[in-house]
Formats: structure tokens, sequence, C-alpha cells
């Protein structure tokens, strides 16, 4: 039975809040200090309304002729100082709370984020496919920057609070029973105006982030393939598209905007409207003398109405911002819930690839759970170490996803891959990974130098062991072309080379971890046949003899020198021979091989 996924989303989040206490390490001293510095920041404050009702009575001796003036002025003055002292310690206090409560807030930021962006390289690309890169963009920007904020508002404001709303009401009632009627009015309003707000404001909210989420993934395809864009003239297209989804966001923000101009100006008239109140009925009082009410006390009272109703509104804010945060912590949750489908957690990190032996038995695949139909179906294959093995078949023939569950970045849905006599699964990442080299379909380099990006393939790398490799990619020629050799930075995503550039470099990469497989997924696609034919000697020199080498091409020219050549089609394989046996044996090798010698001949 599946899941209800309403509780889905609740256990998200509970199970996120349960884990911020561990985002504030490092910073648990200030988050604790703050709340220290705000109840006296608000001990200080409430002297202030008093101190001020004071200097109101002094000055309302001033019309009694028998007082000495000089010693209301004398009175009048200390008063005054006091109140200038109050002012003073209340923005010191003030700014040091707010400056613990920023840096405690920046800090449990970063540390989210940074949990965050460890769980998504722990997960699996199924798993990063179903969350989808856009919205995981999202979840570690705006959703990490919503809880933040509610992190400091709590820690300041929802503490501030309701400590000077309970100090304040009491000190408000210790001064006037009678005119502290008015909060039984006034207290009820604004929870009703704020819990409305509250209300409205969280599906509005979540349309919001949804919208966001589809604005960077827009953002993002635009940006990475600006280049095809440029190439096709769909600059206006783009265009288009991006203002629709801008658009889209403007229009989600202004609609909570929208609610704000509503709340704040409804909140203000309880607030003016009770210290309408308290001045008519503190006036009355005060004219008719009943209670003994005087001038200072009223004008203290009228501060601490607008103190109470003011923390009271705070509270309530910051209560709606922590619905409203409800849904990013739900999907800051989801992020975490998230199992990794393919996971080395028990596997035996002493196991070692013996030799590049490879074994498919009974394999198959798809990519979800719910498809129908698989994409790879029971395939039983043996590729020996050091064998050079070619692999071709039809666009959507299922070839790189075949080679893909070599370094298990993806787990078959049933049968098992082999790898140096032992499955796959029982590997560590990093013992299986190290021993495979993979130049996928897309080359992705990264920002940095040429030495750098090639360098991943093995940290400790010495130069010589780069240029060689390099030599062996048929990439150091065009590399000491450049002013800056290997020390030249490529850009993000190596924008600043060719495609045949970019895969060279990649494969250099690869050679230089020295592993016992190496893959090649039609990474040869955008260099010309010569260099492609140069790279495939250097690929049989004796440097490369023990290595298992897979290759995928589209051109037969690529793999016809192959010790085998695999041929798939829709997710089985169709055949396996050499070149001359498949020309024979293999009706559908025969034709890609026929109408590749045509289109050679037709040149």
């Amino acid at each position: 039975m599946e899941k209800n996924p309403l509780k889905v989303k609740k256990e998200h989040t509970k199970a996120a809040m349960s884990r911020f206490w561990g985002f504030t390490k490092g910073y648990r001293l200030l988050t604790l200090f703050c709340p220290l510095l705000i109840f006296l920041d608000v001990i200080v404050e409430l002297e202030i309304p008093d101190a001020m009702g004071n200097v109101v009575d002094i000055l309302n001796q001033l019309n009694n002729t028998s007082y000495d003036s000089s010693l209301i002025w004398g009175e009048l003055t200390q008063k005054l100082i006091e109140m200038l002292l109050l002012c003073i310690a209340t923005l010191i206090i003030g700014y040091l709370a707010s400056r613990c409560s920023a840096i405690a807030s920046m800090g449990f930021g970063a540390n989210l984020r940074r949990e965050l962006f460890n769980k998504t390289q722990d997960l699996s690309f199924e798993n990063i496919d179903r969350l989808k890169i856009s919205s995981l963009i999202t979840r570690m920007t705006t959703d990490v920057s919503q809880v933040q904020n509610v992190y400091k508002n709590t820690i300041v404001q929802f503490i501030k609070g309701p400590f000077m709303l309970i100090t304040a009401l009491i000190k408000a009632l210790s001064i006037s029973k009678e005119l502290s009627v008015v909060f039984s009015l006034a207290l009820p309003a604004i929870i009703i105006v704020l819990a409305i707000m509250g209300y409205l404001a969280v599906p509005i909210f979540k349309k919001m982030l949804k919208t966001t989420d589809e604005f960077n993934g827009t953002l993002r395809g635009n940006i990475n393939g600006i280049r095809v864009v440029k190439s096709f003239v769909r600059e206006e297209h783009e265009k288009s598209k991006f203002d629709k989804v801008n658009t889209a966001v403007m229009e989600m923000n202004v609609r909570a905007q929208k609610l704000a101009l509503y709340v704040t100006p409804a909140i203000m008239l309880i607030i003016y409207g009770c210290m309408i109140f308290s001045m008519w009925r503190g006036s009355y009082l005060i004219i008719e003398n009943k209670t003994g009410l005087t001038l200072g006390e009223m004008t203290t009272f009228v501060n601490y109405i607008t103190q109470v109703l003011s923390s009271l509104m705070t509270v309530l804010l910051v209560f709606v911002s922590m619905i409203l945060a409800k849904a990013s912590i739900g999907r800051i949750g989801e992020v975490f819930a998230e199992e990794p489908t393919v996971s080395d957690k028990g596997n035996n990190p002493e196991l070692k690839l013996k030799n590049g032996d490879i074994e498919f038995r009974n394999v198959s695949f798809k990519y979800s759970k719910d498809a129908v139909k698989n994409i790879l179906d029971d395939v039983n294959l043996k590729i020996n170490s050091g064998e050079t093995v070619g692999i071709i078949g039809s666009t959507g023939s299922s070839k790189s996803t075949l080679i893909q569950l070599i370094p298990r970045l993806y787990d078959p849905t049933e049968g098992e891959v082999l790898v140096g006599g032992n499955n796959v699964r029982d590997y560590t990442f990093e013992n299986l990974r190290s021993e495979v080299s993979v130049v996928l379909q897309q080359n992705i380099l990264f920002s940095g130098t040429i030495m750098e990006n090639i360098r991943w393939g093995k940290p400790d790398a010495t130069q010589e062991e780069i240029i060689e490799a390099a030599k062996d990619a048929q990439a150091h020629e065009f590399i000491s072309g450049f002013e800056k050799g290997y020390e030249t930075e490529l850009g993000q995503g190596g924008n600043t080379v060719s495609g045949g550039q970019k895969q060279r470099i990649c494969i250099a990469r690869a050679l230089l971890k020295k592993p016992k497989i190496i893959i090649l997924d039609d990474s040869t696609s955008a260099v010309d046949t010569a260099t492609d034919t140069k790279i495939r000697m250097a690929l049989r020199s004796e440097k490369y003899s023990g290595i298992t080498k897979i290759i995928i091409a589209q051109r037969i020219t690529s793999i016809m020198d192959a010790d085998r050549i695999i041929v798939i089609d829709n997710g089985k394989i169709d055949s396996v021979g050499t070149h001359e046996q498949l020309t024979k044996s293999s009706e559908i090798y025969h034709e890609i091989f026929v109408s590749q010698q045509e289109g050679v001949l037709a040149q």
C-alpha cells in the first residue's frame, strides 16, 4: 500500500526539524547568549515609559505655583539624563543581540547548506533524476534562506515578543485595570487578522517555491545551452520563455505582498484605535479624578499599550513565518529523507578489483520501478580483462545505460554485474570507481586550469604524468599551442575550448588514472578520424595492454579493430563478434557498415 503523500510530507518536516539543533554546531554559545541579551534589553526598554511618565508628571507640576521651579528643573534634568542613559543602554544591548543573532543564523544557514550539499553528493543518479537539479538548487538557496530567517527571528523576536508582551501587560495592569480592558478587544482582533493572513499565505508560498524551481530550471538550461541558443538564432524564443516564468514568479510575489499590504494597515488601525481609546478614557478618568490616575501614568500606559500590541504582532508574524517556512522545511527534509538507491554502506572496504573482468548475468534494468518496459532486458555478457570491446547500436538502444552499470552509477533491476570476479554491489564506491575510468557522452570540465582538470583523474599526479596522458589522448599539441599551456583557464564548463578539445582533455583525465577498466562512451565523436585513430593506437600500446577497454561509438571505424564488437538493439544484445564476422552474420551491423561506407563514398 502506498503512503499518503500528505503524511510523508509531515514526516519530512518533523525529521528535518529534529535535525536542526545539529546545524547550530559552532554557534550554540551565541544562540544561547542571544536570549540573555534580549531579556536584559526588554527590562531596560520597559523602564523608558516609566521615565517618560515621570517627566510628564514633573512638567505638569510647573503649572502649580507652590512648587519651586528650580527644583523641578533639576529633577527634570535628572529624569531626562536617566532616559538618555536607558536609550543608550538599550541601543548597545540591541546591537549586541542583533549581531549575535546574525552570526548565529548565518552559521546555521551555512551548516544547513553544507549538509544539504553533502547529502546530494551521496545521492544516486536515480534520486537526482526524481528530485530534479533545478529544485535542488532552490532548496539550497531560497528554502535554506527562508529557514535561516525563521531561525534568526526565533532566537530574537520569538523570545523578545512574549517576554515584552507579558512584562508590559503586567505593568499596564498595575497602572490601571480599568484602562486595560482595551486588551480584551485588541488581542483577539490581531490574532484573527494574522490567522487569516497565515491561512491565505501558505498555499501562495508553496506555489511560489514551485514557480521558483521552474525559474531556476529555465535559467540553468538557457545559460548552459547559450551556444546552441545563439547558433539556432533562438534568442527571442528564449526571451519569451524566460519572460513567462519570470512573470509567474513576479505575480506570486505580488500576491504575497498584497496580503502584507492589507495586514499591516489593519493591525496598525487596531493599535492606533487602542491608543485613542486609552487616551480618551484616561483623559476622562483624570478630569473626573475618579481613580487617581495622573497624566504621566496615562502616558506610560499608552506606551505600554503600544509595546504590548507591537510585541503580540511580532510574535504572531514570526509564528506566521514559521507556518510559511514549513513548506521549505518539508522540502529540505525531503532531501534528507531521500535514501540513495545505490549505496556502498556495509560493503567490504578490503575488497579490491583483481583485474578488469566484466560479466553481466541475466541483467535487466529500468529507470523507474513503475515503468512497464525494461530499458535493458536479460543481458548476458562476459568481457575478459585486457580485452578491447566495441559497442554499437542505434540511438536509444541503451548502450550508455549498459556501461553505467559497471561503475554502479545505477544498479540493475534484475540480475547482477560482476567486475574482477565479484558483484559490483560488494565493492565500496572508492575501490570500484577508482579502477573504472568513464568518459561519458556529455563531457564535463570544471572551472580552473587544464592541468587541474586533467589531475582530477589522479590528484597526486606529476606534471610528466599529466603530459604523458595528454599525449596519448592527442591533447598535448593543442594545449601547448595556448599561451599559458597547461595553466590555461578553461572557464565554467570548459567553454573556452572546442568540443573535440574538450573530449580529448576528458580522455586524458581518464587515462591518467591507469585504471583496470576504461570506458569511452562515444567520446571521440567530435574529433576527426585521424585523431580518433591515433587515440586508438595509443590505447593498443603496451602501457595499456592489461586494461579492459570498452568503446561505445556511432562510427564503425572507431571500433572495427576491437577484439570483439557487441551489437545492441532495443536493450538486448543482438550479436557479438569481430568486424569480419558481424558484417556477415549481423543484419543490423551490416546495414550500419554499408550506410557508413556509402556516406564515405558519397563524400
